[in-house]
């Protein structure tokens, strides 16, 4: 295998760079993150589980890797396209390069492309699936792109969750949150637990009954990756968990999961949200919020017009589309984007602050 790699996508455009990370053949759906920042926290979020990332930041690598920034045991995209590659790094606290870090955790990538007429494509032409080869001929590419199938219709969640349940925060806390892992992210459990939480995690496709047997005090309902109108049994379970009383909380696919439990439906966007600098309005507050993003579907606008027990909290400042709803009905709130925003920025975090009072006066009750 030589230096030399090709990326392609669907519809048939052909670029040529330089291969990096572990040298090979991987395909998924490509998509861009217009972070400038936290490359690592990017890769090892669940919620990118298959996607090919492009950063539109021009330079990677160059601060190496470190366990902290971990959002997960490891990376879970399929490949990385960049700019300006790194493989060596400025950071003190730093343990590893990102070139040695990728070898190790089996991901492809190609650097060398012009990432800004890539990301103009992407924007213009929309999401769509791609595969990289430091392996293939160009010829050979287009057979094995067949192959990769389509995020639309995916279930993602169960291969990404927890295999068992298990502990986080402090064991003597008044406060017990449920929180469904369908592609969790670390930084959530973090923020809970620093708020005095006691949290069991839950895998994706744990039956309601058996996770109100532990008689929690509110549910949380995690970000992750595909399509959530095929989740059948999250959807089923939410609606279960509504039924309870109890406050409920959901970000990003756990946002999408609550309004498909109300009566709402989903869509796949047209390129997605994914990046540290995306502009929210709370509709409640009337406050302007910088927001961490990562999804490629999002909720149905129409349908909320509709639905006389869901109302908007929170709008996308770009394009209008619906960054949070609440239930007039239920004790239950979500919002499309990361309030744990690891490695930032921190605008949202009073969203956790919001659901714990929610719990604070549900439990005085």
């Amino acid at each position: 295998m030589s230096d030399k790699a090709y990326l392609l996508l669907a519809d048939g455009l052909l670029l040529e760079g330089k291969a990096i990370g572990k040298r090979g053949t991987s395909g998924g759906e490509i998509c861009f993150n217009t972070g400038m920042t936290g490359y690592q926290e990017i890769y090892t979020d669940p919620s990118y589980y298959g996607q090919i990332i492009v950063n539109t930041t021009a330079h990677i690598g160059n601060y190496g890797t470190i366990d902290e920034e971990q959002e997960s045991d490891k990376p879970q995209i399929s490949g990385i396209v960049v700019n300006e590659f790194s493989s060596e790094f400025s950071r003190k606290t730093s343990t590893e390069s990102l070139q040695t870090y990728l070898e190790k955790n089996n991901v492809v990538g190609i650097t060398d492309l012009d990432t800004r007429e890539l990301v103009r494509h992407i924007r213009s032409k929309g999401a769509m699936n791609a595969i990289i080869s430091s392996e293939h001929s160009p010829e050979q590419l287009k057979k094995e792109l067949e192959k990769v199938p389509s995020m639309d219709g995916l279930e993602l969640s169960s291969l990404v969750s927890t295999s068992k349940p298990y502990f986080v925060g402090d064991p003597s806390s008044s406060i017990k949150i449920a929180a469904l892992d369908f592609g969790i992210k670390k930084n959530i459990l973090r923020s809970l637990a620093a708020r005095g939480c006691y949290i069991q995690v839950y895998p994706a496709k744990t039956p309601a009954k058996e996770i109100q047997a532990w008689s929690p005090d509110g549910y949380f309902l995690s970000n992750g990756p595909g399509d959530p109108s095929v989740m059948d049994y999250a959807i089923k379970t939410v609606k279960e968990i509504l039924e309870t009383g109890k406050p409920v909380f959901g970000i990003c696919l756990g946002h999408q999961l609550l309004a498909l439990a109300s009566g709402l439906s989903t869509y796949k966007m047209h390129h997605g949200h994914r990046g540290l600098n995306h502009p929210v309005k709370n509709l409640v507050t009337g406050l302007g919020e910088m927001t961490s993003q990562n999804h490629g579907f999002g909720v149905k606008e129409s349908d909320v017009e509709k639905n006389p027990n869901v109302e908007v909290t929170h709008l996308h400042l770009n394009d209008n589309t619906i960054m949070g709803i609440r239930l007039k009905n239920k004790k239950a709130f979500s919002v499309q984007y990361h309030p744990e925003a690891s490695p930032g920025p921190h605008d949202s975090r009073y969203l956790f602050d919001q659901f714990l009072d929610m719990v604070k006066a549900d439990q005085k009750k």
